[in-house]
């Protein structure tokens, strides 16, 4: 009895985690390449018409060189609530980039001088400005990094500092994503 008791709750098991590991994250629709999500039976729904003011802070580079995850989370921030039928018009995104990520704004010439390799999060910080996500350098974060303007990727803009920014979103009704 004990046995076939076990037999059934695996078998019940195995079920169960199929159709959890069943859900395939994909990119898009909007930004391909990056953003990835996964299809959930929601619980909490956006109302109708709902629009969307969003800034995420960026303080922390990529590990050891790499695209930094965080752009990336903006990217799937996009792309599952497009994927969920939010138009992309009514998602307004912000990023406020200070600390060691104020490097990853360097443009192709300015980060190839500094560090002689290419800048791993440029494709997608150029395919965010592209889908009009907002990114702002903050300027205390650029003196102390000797970054300027003509330093910067271009339509990177540069705040007096990030608690600046952080300050004129907020005014202009942007939530900060806590992550």
């Amino acid at each position: 009895m004990k046995i076939l008791t076990l037999v059934s709750f695996l078998i019940l098991l195995s079920t169960m985690g199929s159709k959890v590991m069943a859900a395939e994250f994909a990119d898009g629709p909007v930004i391909f390449g990056y953003g990835k999500h996964a299809p959930v039976q929601q619980d909490m729904m956006l109302e109708k018409g709902a629009v969307l003011k969003v800034v995420f802070d960026v303080s922390q580079a990529g590990k050891d060189g790499t695209l930094n995850r965080s752009f990336d989370s903006v990217a799937r921030f996009l792309n599952m609530h497009a994927a969920n039928g939010v138009p992309a018009k009514d998602i307004h995104l912000a990023i406020v980039v200070h600390g060691s990520a104020s490097n990853e704004m360097l443009n192709a010439k300015a980060y190839k001088a500094k560090y002689g390799k290419e800048n791993p999060s440029h494709e997608l910080i150029s395919k965010l400005l592209k889908n009009n996500v907002k990114l702002v350098l903050c300027g205390q974060s650029a003196a102390f990094n000797n970054i300027t303007n003509q330093d910067m990727i271009e339509g990177v803009d540069m705040a007096l500092s990030a608690m600046t920014a952080h300050a004129i979103f907020a005014a202009q009704g942007y939530s900060q994503n806590p992550f």
